[in-house]
């Protein structure tokens, strides 16, 4: 391992001053203050405005040797470890009158890497809210709909951007589109269905990475409530991507136990991948993707959630292994020749379909968090794995959590990236990574 840089120094020692400041902090400022009464604090504002800051340095420790860090530095050398910082800024807020309301959520994010400086600011969420009655409201505007059960992934959810299942929590910007909810509640075995359409236009101004150009798209959720069990029911058609039908089902069998799944059915799917001599086929098959999870809460306040997901869009080990040796064969041309063209091809690739997150076929998920062991009071540490069933490799994430000053959370994680050759996390352009996070909500 190669000593740190006198930047990432500096990191660590201001994480280091965070962290004292949460524990020292909080009894410096503990001095009694007189009680005061504010009618005006108990009434309900028709605004809200917030947000959330965060600071987060991130090192990788480079595999020279995987195929996508060729792929990535094929014309330069950046040594062995790499360092990234990163600024991140959202701000929400709210105003309501009426049977109308408007919520927005921004993003900015601000990255300093080897690349150089980026900035990136877009809306995450934008739109207006009518509800002319307690069981009914129309949305217009940008907003994420969360459709789907599982925590690492979603395969249900159409009309959602896909999770990092690295870090599911994490906020995600929404599609531009129209929809309705309708509640209707009953006495008896069904107590609730909710009925919500949804349309979604896609022009070359207007949701341009959502699929086809020029299609006004139609989606669809009908929710059951039925025995206490969640069930939902799902589709979406309109030619900017294929119609797909799917289903999703939650149920607490005790209070401290709930399993959970998802269901989807893609028709008409369509899948390109490369063989090892550069050549590009296509496979057109109706793909069937779902997930199967659970999450379990202990008496000593561990939380345990597992899920298998399979995903039915997702290469084989053999297509990966040829997109691998196509990436190593251009990379032993551009050495011998300075042709790089190989080499752009497969990166255009990457882009287009191999990059996606988690492209193979089936994976399992495990995460494990305590909370406050030991009696210690606000820290938290967890660890997450994710295994590539097809080919055994892994991602083992430790971390631990501190939020000792309120609204306050410190988090520092290590990324573990296993596997061998030809693999999907073997060939990853990192072997390590470790990230450390400060962030406040205001």
């Amino acid at each position: 391992m190669s000593a740190l840089s006198g930047t990432s120094r500096t990191w660590i020692l201001a994480f280091a001053a965070l962290v004292s400041a949460a524990v020292f902090l909080p009894q410096a400022l503990q001095a009694e203050e007189p009680y005061t009464f504010d009618v005006s604090e108990t009434e309900r504002k028709p605004y809200h405005f917030g947000g959330y800051i965060e600071a987060k340095p991130v090192n990788f420790w480079t595999d020279h040797e995987a195929a996508l860090y060729k792929l990535k530095f094929y014309n330069r050398d950046e040594g062995k470890t790499l360092q990234e910082y990163n600024l991140k800024l959202q701000l929400e807020g709210s105003y309501e009158k009426g049977i109308g309301r408007f919520y927005f959520k921004t993003n900015t994010d601000y990255k300093n890497s080897y690349l150089g400086n980026d900035e990136d600011s877009t809306f995450y969420e934008a739109y207006l809210t009518l509800k002319p009655s307690p069981g009914t409201k129309v949305d217009a505007g940008k907003r994420t709909f969360k459709w789907g059960k599982g925590y690492a992934w979603n395969p249900a959810a159409f009309i959602d951007r896909p999770k990092d299942p690295e870090d599911p929590e994490i906020g995600m910007e929404g599609f531009i589109g129209l929809s309705a909810d309708y509640v209707k509640s009953f006495e008896g075995p069904l107590k609730t269905v909710a009925a919500t359409p949804v349309l979604i236009p896609v022009t070359e101004e207007i949701n341009k990475d959502f699929g086809g150009k020029d299609y006004l798209n139609l989606a669809g959720k009908l929710y059951f409530l039925f025995y206490d069990t969640d069930i939902d029911l799902m589709f979406l058609t309109g030619g900017s991507r294929t119609t797909r039908y799917g289903a999703d089902v939650s149920r607490n069998i005790t209070t401290n136990w709930e399993i959970h799944g998802e269901f989807a059915y893609i028709l008409d799917y369509q899948r390109i991948f490369i063989d090892r001599s550069g050549g590009t086929r296509t496979d057109d098959y109706d793909a069937v993707s779902y997930l199967i999870g659970t999450r379990y809460l202990t008496a000593r306040d561990t939380t345990y959630i597992f899920e298998y997901y399979h995903n039915g869009t997702g290469f084989m080990k053999n297509e990966m292994v040829d997109y691998f040796g196509y990436i190593n064969d251009g990379y032993r041309t551009y050495l011998a020749t300075g042709d790089d063209r190989g080499l752009k091809r497969a990166a255009a690739l990457t882009a287009g379909t191999y990059g996606r997150i988690n492209p193979m076929r089936d994976y399992l998920y495990l995460r494990i968090a305590q909370k406050e062991p030991f009696d210690i009071l606000y820290f938290n540490p967890a660890v997450t794995t994710i295994l590539n069933l097809h080919d055994g490799s892994f991602t083992l994430s430790p971390e631990i959590v501190y939020s000792r000053i309120t609204n306050l959370e410190l988090r520092l994680k290590a990324a573990f990236i296993l596997g061998s050759s030809d693999t999907e996390y073997g060939e990853k352009p990192n072997d390590y990574r470790l990230e450390l996070r400060a962030g406040y909500y205001f």
